[in-house]
């Protein structure tokens, strides 16, 4: 099963008894600061949670798979993102 966004602002809400609009406006709000501090190319690290990065590759040969021919993969941005020991123990323990 998998949670999608409404739901997790409908738990959040239940949760904190804050109205669901509230609780939608601060995670947009927390998911575009997010995205702003990877757009920098900087971490946002959440303690015990896990930590947003961006990872870089470098440029590289490869070989179009169809034809064979020798090709350039250029060089690229990725974002990342690496759970933490409390999140990942949880998840082992479940």
């Amino acid at each position: 099963m998998n949670m999608t966004k409404v739901e997790l602002i409908e738990a959040v809400a239940e949760d904190t008894q804050f109205k669901k609009k509230e609780v939608a406006e601060v995670l947009s709000s927390i998911l575009a600061t997010i995205e702003q501090a990877l757009v920098k190319g900087e971490e946002v690290r959440l303690p015990g949670f896990g930590i947003f990065s961006v990872k870089e590759s470098a440029e590289r040969n490869g070989r179009n798979p169809q034809t064979g021919e020798k090709i350039t993969i250029p060089a690229s941005k990725k974002p990342k993102f690496s759970f933490g020991k409390t999140v990942k123990d949880a998840v082992k323990a479940s």
